[in-house]
């Protein structure tokens, strides 16, 4: 078949979780909680980071632009997933899948690359303090965003684009809930060789650039940390990249470990069940680990909901 879409396709079926009716209710109050914690819980740190003025520096602008693109992140998927469980309706239609798949594969790349960045920041901060605020200036932080932002557009563009040039011919039901890129492309009915080609390419330049970058980072981060002579001076650099560090490991930690286990067991459900780590769970939990780790967050909250925060 020459490639191209295939004008009968007009919907695709996300099979989700599960069927069972008795487990739906238990889905939907439990994705719903997750949601609404992590939209409450970046927009705080939005929030506390935009009213404390104490808190405009590099690290923390890094750190807004993140918990944005966590909103975004999981907002791109999870609504979707809750309305067709309240509505027991699993139809999603060609034009809103490719959309999805847009806008997911652009907010899994900027929050890899915005975790680089911030891991950049930790490294200047800490192997070259006296030099930190000349090195970051503001310039710099928005050039690194904008060159982040800019990147993954067009990774998220071309990746779409080249999906609007298959076919889909049958069994278009997507064992996932939400449209994965790899998934669809196993529905395929014409040659992908070039799709997987791109992105197999994307997510060495996209997603094993950056790890190496993150883990040169922190190499140097333990070096200059271990050159310092005294135990309090030691602990106070290794505070300032804890919450960022703790981030980074939950991060490509659950979703290097869905990619493997998916392949190791081919199983596309066990799959979809994993990556709710790195889509729902990890954005979930990242104010919370900024949070208590971060001192300076903890008062901005405080004077921001009026009551201490542990």
């Amino acid at each position: 078949m020459e490639p191209g879409n295939d004008t009968r396709i007009s919907e695709f079926l996300l099979l989700g979780f599960s069927e069972e009716p008795g487990l739906q209710p238990l889905i939907f109050g439990l994705f719903l909680s997750m949601y609404l914690i992590t939209v409450f819980g970046n927009l705080l740190i939005i929030l506390a980071v935009s009213s404390d003025s104490d808190l405009h520096m590099p690290m923390y602008f890094f750190l807004t632009n993140l918990s944005f693109v966590d909103i975004c992140f999981t907002s791109t998927i999870v609504p979707k997933m809750l309305w067709d469980i309240q509505t027991q309706s699993k139809v999603i239609t060609y034009a809103g899948c490719i959309t999805q798949m847009f806008f997911f594969i652009l907010w899994a790349g900027l929050d890899v690359l915005l975790l680089t960045v911030m891991a950049y920041d930790r490294f200047v901060a800490i192997c070259h303090p006296l030099h930190y605020m000349v090195i970051m200036n503001p310039r710099l932080c928005a050039l690194l965003v904008l060159v982040s932002w800019i990147m993954c557009i067009l990774n998220s563009l071309l990746q779409s684009l080249m999906m609007l040039w298959l076919s889909f011919c049958a069994h278009l039901y997507i064992p996932h809930f939400f449209c994965e890129l790899n998934e669809m492309l196993q529905l395929a009915c014409s040659d992908t060789f070039l799709n997987n080609l791109v992105m197999y390419f994307a997510a060495m330049l996209l997603g094993g650039g950056p790890l190496a970058g993150i883990l040169y980072s922190y190499s140097k981060i333990v070096s200059s940390i271990c050159g310092i002579s005294s135990a309090q001076g030691k602990y106070k650099a290794f505070s300032t990249c804890a919450s960022h560090l703790s981030v980074v490991s939950l991060f490509f930690c659950t979703s290097l470990g869905v990619y493997f286990s998916s392949a190791a067991t081919q199983s596309s459900h066990s799959s979809a069940t994993a990556s709710v780590m790195y889509t729902v769970v990890t954005p979930m939990l990242n104010p919370f680990i900024y949070s208590l780790r971060n001192r300076d967050i903890k008062g901005a909250l405080k004077r921001i909901i009026g009551f201490p925060v542990m």
